[in-house]
């Protein structure tokens, strides 16, 4: 570790930013909330206040800076002239403060950290001042998952903190019932910026606790692979759970963000192997859950798309357990997007429809003549093994048999391929390319919107007319 990042209480503390311009500008807006006694030196040019200024600030517009440093705990200088910046920086350090010389490394005493501001959270990155910019886009990545409430919910665990220690008397204690009550309920509430309704939450967790505490499932969709297309949401259930059942859509790369001792059950199923049926599913959520745990069922794509995730929530909220269901991207969504396909275009489709391309066994079939209109897009799930009938059966109910259709294997992920043909080759080209799938068939005059897809089908046409 090449540097060390404390945490400096900034209440009542004396803060000094010298300077006028770009530089100095920016130290001071780091301190536009903080309840800190904030000075900004001039040094006899003159300014225009910002309008996010910490109304604290004291201006000193004076040219000297005598006496401008007694009791300062901070020091930032910007200033384009290093002469004086050095002098000034000596004249700091004798009254005893930390100094920073804004794109002067050897002259400062510490660096100035990339912040994510969360109230009474801060989260500090640095890069040691080799790299400001790489400091800034891991803030952003941060921010991406961090809780936007995280502040409030501290606030709320301080209120409580007292009672928690008189009723947990070991450390280990009081660790395990933090992990339970910062998630969940007291979670989200100080998300929707509700601090009274966090700190109530942790109360009734507390009481809770002299019980076995009621366990949670979290249906949760986990997009179509690309672990950066999970919502911020879903990406803290995932960290959080202490049980994670997983499809076989799910990629490693997500499982892998759930805390290093979660259970994972792997519920996976492929064409024609159902190892696991949907039944015990089922009862593997709400045993887990019984136990008292938080449960997050992970599903590919979007667990009420063709996930039989309205099956399993209804049989955990059957069973008396709480159940919640965070959306994911679907693959439909993806495919489309990935390959810059409109799944509906004002001059192409007025609609979009999802179907299965493997409706339940018994249940109705697919309604082909509903699906038939050309000025609607048709996305299919699971149409691989079915493409020859699905053809088929669209162009005798009257689709083009030039119609357009894309074919998107593994969307999102490193390994993404995709198919351009059209409905009547469909059938031959999915063989021919070896495509075994997960796959979304995108089938409509939108596919030819997408670039790739316009140069594909111009290069078939062609090769067709010469044979």
């Amino acid at each position: 570790m090449k540097q060390f990042l404390p945490a400096i209480p900034l209440a009542g503390a004396k803060i000094v930013v010298v300077g006028s311009g770009e530089a100095a500008l920016n130290k001071l807006r780091l301190f536009r909330n903080a309840p800190c006694d904030l000075v900004w030196a001039t040094l006899g040019q003159p300014v225009t206040p910002p309008a996010d200024l910490n109304p604290n600030t004291l201006i000193l517009t004076g040219r000297s800076a005598f006496g401008l440093f007694r009791r300062a705990r901070l020091v930032f200088i910007g200033l384009d002239d290093e002469g004086r910046a050095k002098r000034l920086a000596r004249s700091a350090r004798r009254a005893g403060a930390l100094v920073n010389v804004v794109d002067n490394l050897p002259e400062c005493d510490f660096y100035t950290p990339a912040l994510v501001d969360r109230g009474i959270v801060t989260i500090a990155m640095s890069t040691g001042g080799a790299g400001p910019v790489l400091a800034r886009d891991i803030r952003s990545a941060v921010e991406a998952v961090v809780a936007p409430g995280v502040g409030l919910l501290a606030e709320a665990a301080a209120k409580a903190r007292d009672r928690v220690k008189a009723q947990f008397p070991t450390v280990d204690a009081r660790r395990r019932f933090w992990e339970k009550a910062l998630r969940g309920e007291a979670a989200r509430r100080a998300d929707q910026g509700d601090v009274a309704g966090a700190y109530d939450a942790i109360q009734h967790a507390l009481v809770q606790s002299e019980d076995r505490a009621a366990g949670i499932v979290h249906l949760v969709g986990a997009g179509p692979g690309d672990p950066e297309l999970l919502t911020v949401k879903a990406a803290r259930l995932i960290r959080d759970a202490e049980v994670i059942v997983h499809d076989r859509l799910v990629s490693p790369e997500i499982i892998d963000r759930a805390r290093r001792d979660a259970l994972r059950i792997d519920v996976g199923k492929t064409a024609g192997s159902h190892p696991v049926p949907q039944s015990r599913i089922c009862e593997i959520l709400i045993e887990q859950a019984r136990l008292g745990r938080r449960v997050v069922r992970l599903k590919g794509g979007d667990s009420f798309i063709f996930g039989r995730g309205g099956e399993e929530v209804e049989a955990v909220r059957a069973a008396g357990i709480e159940a919640h269901v965070t959306p994911g991207v679907s693959a439909a969504l993806a495919a489309g997007a990935q390959a810059q396909i409109p799944l509906t275009h004002r001059d192409a489709a007025q609609a979009v429809t999802f179907v299965t391309g493997r409706p339940k066994t018994g249940g109705p079939a697919l309604d082909y003549d509903a699906l038939a209109a050309t000025t609607h897009t048709l996305v299919v799930y699971m149409g691989v093994a079915v493409a020859a009938t699905l053809s088929r059966r669209l162009i005798e109910v009257g689709r083009p048999s030039t119609t357009p259709v894309a074919v998107i294997e593994n969307a999102s992920l490193p390994i993404e391929r995709r198919l351009f043909t059209t409905l009547e080759r469909l059938s031959v080209d999915i063989s021919a390319h070896a495509i075994t799938g997960p796959a979304a068939i995108v089938i409509g005059d939108v596919v030819a919107r997408a670039p790739e897809a316009a140069a594909a089908l111009a290069a078939q046409a062609k090769l067709e007319v010469a044979a």
